[in-house]
């Protein structure tokens, strides 16, 4: 998944059971599982995102997926996008750490983006109703909203089906893809 990468990869997962569990970023209990339920469940999507896409990350916390995709994907121009100074400053710290070239850090909400992309993913933020809400502006004609979600994707599609349509979705569907032990739940809405 990384190739020559994995390194930064690690590096990554080292920064996230570090300084991400002391700055709050990720809980204590989460150390042990750091790189297959965050680092890995994220990099699993990376083939789904077409080659030189523009990306936002909402709501992106410690950098998941975003930076993951940044390190496995350097074609890719991966803006991640966070409201809370303290995250940006550590999303700042990590990308100048891991000297990623091709990320921006932008502190603000996903309403206040007057950009769009060709592909805006968000995991663990919100219902998709509201997440298409947030998102769908974001997302370029032609272009696709990856929402990282578990078990409850299927029912969260049925209740924002209308809002999304509303919205300028397409299609939308529901992808997993395999990781091993925990597989991950996607719901792709093309614009």
């Amino acid at each position: 998944m990384f190739a020559s990468r994995l390194p930064l990869a690690e590096e990554y997962a080292h920064i996230l059971a570090t300084d991400g569990v002391v700055k709050g970023l990720i809980g204590p209990r989460e150390v042990p599982r750091i790189w297959d339920r965050h680092v890995m469940n994220s990099a699993v999507i990376v083939p789904r995102v077409p080659t030189g896409s523009t990306v936002a990350d909402i709501g992106s916390g410690a950098g998941l997926p975003g930076v993951v995709w940044a390190i496995a994907r350097p074609d890719l121009r991966v803006t991640l996008v966070e409201p809370l100074l303290r995250r940006t400053i550590f999303l700042e710290e990590t990308v100048a750490a891991l000297g990623l070239d091709n990320v921006e850090v932008l502190r603000g909400r996903a309403e206040e983006i007057r950009s769009t992309y060709d592909v805006v993913t968000a995991r663990a933020v919100a219902g998709l109703d509201k997440l298409g809400r947030w998102c769908m502006p974001l997302v370029r004609k032609g272009g696709v909203l990856l929402a990282m979600k578990g078990q409850s994707a299927a029912d969260e599609v049925q209740a924002a089906t209308a809002t999304l349509h509303r919205l300028g979705a397409t299609s939308i569907v529901v992808a997993t893809y395999e990781n091993g032990d925990v597989p991950t739940t996607v719901v792709e809405v093309t614009k």
